[in-house]
């Protein structure tokens, strides 16, 4: 009897600790507005979706919640500026229709400022 309640209670304890790692969704106009989430909880990536197109800015994360990285889709397609944080390094890659364009990267050295 002991064990069984023992038993018991080691799943309630894991089950109060399991995360919720359903996406979220949110109509916003004519935009969906997605969240995904790792395993512990914490955001993997949030962006909109147009006719089921990844469509604006997306935005990624690791576990720990720091920002991993950032850019803009068009109608599916990567287009434009897009960040990747690695450490202390920052990498802008410059896409056109999917393609890699052109790479600089920063070192922390050199100051860079981002809005958002």
């Amino acid at each position: 009897m002991k064990r069984a309640i023992l038993f018991l209670a080691l799943i309630a304890s894991v089950g109060m600790y399991a995360q919720d790692t359903t996406p979220t969704y949110e109509v916003e106009g004519e935009m969906v507005k997605v969240t995904y989430y790792h395993e512990n909880g914490k955001i993997s990536q949030t962006g909109f979706f147009v006719n089921e197109q990844l469509q604006g800015e997306w935005r990624m994360y690791n576990e720990e919640g720091k920002k991993i990285a950032m850019g803009q889709y068009t109608n599916g397609v990567k287009m434009g500026k897009w960040f990747f944080w690695e450490g202390k390094k920052l990498k802008e890659v410059d896409f056109t229709d999917n393609k890699i364009a052109n790479i600089t990267q920063w070192n922390n050295a050199e100051a860079v400022v981002l809005n958002k």
